[in-house]
């Protein structure tokens, strides 16, 4: 097995194009071993160079509502009357941590993702 640190984009497209080679290896064989060495060391690249920034909160939950084709009544238990739910949605408002750990629970919303600051300023927020 010659795999080689990944330090370079040259090194990460080689190994990519030996990755596609690789995927119909089984498990347990050396090509098998081969591919999971590097996808490891391509993720390790990747998390490096190329981290996935999430979303902010209120892209997250509206992310959600499309995805389970939820309305605002629907957030509601988690959020509060529809016009706080509003409120929040437009960036009137914050997230407190009790809406926070809900949304987190109800529909599964990676907390990272909401108690990271909002991407629009928030103006004349209040709790």
């Amino acid at each position: 097995m010659d795999i080689k640190p990944i330090k370079t984009g040259a090194n990460y497209r080689a190994a990519l194009k030996e990755i596609e080679g690789l995927m119909t290896a089984k498990a347990d064989t050396p090509e098998g071993e081969k591919l999971d060495v590097l996808v490891t060391l391509v993720e390790a690249y990747e998390s490096k160079h190329h981290p996935l920034d999430l979303p902010d909160p209120v892209a997250a939950i509206k992310f959600e509502m499309e995805r389970k084709s939820l309305t605002v009544k629907d957030l509601e238990p988690m959020i509060g009357k529809s016009n706080r739910v509003y409120e929040i949605l437009n960036y009137k408002r914050s997230l407190t941590l009790k809406m926070i750990w809900k949304l987190n629970q109800e529909l599964g919303i990676p907390a990272e993702s909401l108690i990271k600051q909002p991407r629009e300023h928030l103006s004349g927020q209040s709790s």
